[in-house]
């Protein structure tokens, strides 16, 4: 038979008894529909994860003050006072895979405009820094090392803080005042959002690190040094050759700890994101299951079908019919029967991805290839399952079955 001529009679089986095939395709339906609607939940999160750590900057490698150990008593993170800007810029000099290098001081602050006040985050950087983080200006101008050289009283404002402190009023060119000091606003950062770790990016207040050095902490030594690797490959050796400099350049022994910790924030948002994926993986597989129950429900009514058309069959084989065409047409049954609640599952899921986006506000993506995938194991569950009746109804004795009632 032509493979038309077996798609219309497998058709037209199905629709001898339609409530029937449509309730053995709502198991194919539901796992499809699952299957979609939970990986497009789960790539959603993923790229909401790869977006935020696109936001973190270019390869970012971050230096900071260590821990005292004083009588076996350790201070903190940040506690040492042995980051100096010779550091900085020994850094940029002697570490090759590094392109860009900012020194920085970081505080917390309240700042005053008018009626006005805020408690954010104050951060001394250079110029670099903005290139570093990929950070955008909204409006007005970055600060120039001019102005890092002179210790300015200038100063860029999150979003955060704009909307705080100015509401709908144009900040550019606004004096605030920060731990009683005056600060001329010169621009405006672009709003970034949260950060993988669940901080609000947008909430703070650059200024130049000397300033912040000199006015505000008064402090002669660096709490950070931001650093940028040309790549993400080289991130890790840049780690290493940063670890060799500043051991050498603090004087330390070799039995004696880092006074300083040198980190990635973007390896722990990528083992954050490769979680999500393995989670989302997960997910599909355990919404997959339905798709195997809805398997066992076409062998189910196969088995049926195969029982209530056995005179059917023996007719077909008195007439010349041969094992494989009997076997074909039952198989072929299976396959569009399970191939149609695939195509119906593929439109609930993306209905269903749709509608969690837009009532919990959560982001979803449908790769196409999940598509695919989900309509090819749909179809390879209606093979599987259905081969067994279609071989049960192949094996019939033409005899016995034209004397069945």
């Amino acid at each position: 038979m032509e493979l038309g001529a077996v798609v219309r009679v497998a058709l037209r089986a199905l629709a001898r008894n339609k409530m029937r095939t449509a309730l053995t395709m709502l198991g194919i339906i539901i796992g499809v529909g699952a299957v979609i609607c939970t990986v497009a939940i789960g790539e959603g999160a993923s790229n909401q994860v790869q977006e935020q750590i696109r936001n973190m900057g270019d390869n970012i490698v971050f230096v900071s003050a260590g821990s005292v150990n004083q009588h076996g008593v350790h201070m903190g993170s940040t506690a040492t006072k042995t980051l100096k800007l010779s550091d900085a810029r020994a850094i940029q000099q002697q570490v090759p895979v590094l392109s860009k290098v900012s020194p920085g001081v970081g505080s917390q602050a309240q700042v005053v405009y008018g009626n006005q006040n805020w408690f954010t985050r104050l951060r001394g950087v250079s110029p670099a820094y903005l290139e570093i983080r990929r950070w955008v200006i909204a409006s007005g101008s970055a600060f120039s090392q001019r102005e890092v050289d002179s210790a300015a009283n200038v100063c860029l404002i999150g979003q955060t803080v704009v909307e705080n402190l100015f509401g709908d009023e144009d900040p550019v060119g606004k004096i605030i005042r920060v731990q009683n000091l005056p600060f001329r606003v010169i621009g405006v950062l672009a709003s970034k959002g949260q950060s993988p770790f669940g901080n609000d990016e947008d909430d703070t207040l650059i200024v130049p690190f000397t300033t912040v050095q000199k006015k505000v902490a008064g402090i002669d030594w660096l709490q950070f040094i931001v650093c940028s690797a040309v790549s993400q490959e080289a991130i890790h050796p840049a780690q290493q050759q940063m670890t060799s400099l500043l051991r050498e350049r603090h004087h330390l022994r070799p039995d004696e700890e880092d006074d300083f910790m040198i980190r990635s924030p973007t390896d722990l948002a990528n083992v954050q994101a490769q979680a999500g994926h393995i989670m989302t993986l997960l997910l599909a597989a355990i919404a997959s299951v339905s798709l195997l129950v809805g398997g066992i429900g076409i062998m189910n009514i196969m088995l049926v079908s195969v029982t209530e058309r056995t005179r059917e069959i023996g007719v077909r084989m008195a007439v010349g019919a041969t094992e494989q065409d009997v076997r074909m047409q039952f198989l072929s049954e299976a396959l569009v029967l399970s191939l149609l609640g695939g195509s119906v599952g593929v439109l609930v899921g993306v209905a269903g991805s749709v509608a969690v986006s837009s009532m919990l506000e959560w982001p979803t993506r449908i790769p196409p290839d999940s598509v695919a995938l989900a309509v090819l194991f749909s179809a390879a569950v209606g093979v599987f399952f259905g081969y067994y009746p279609a071989h049960k109804a192949a094996h019939l004795d033409p005899i016995e079955a034209l004397r069945y009632e």
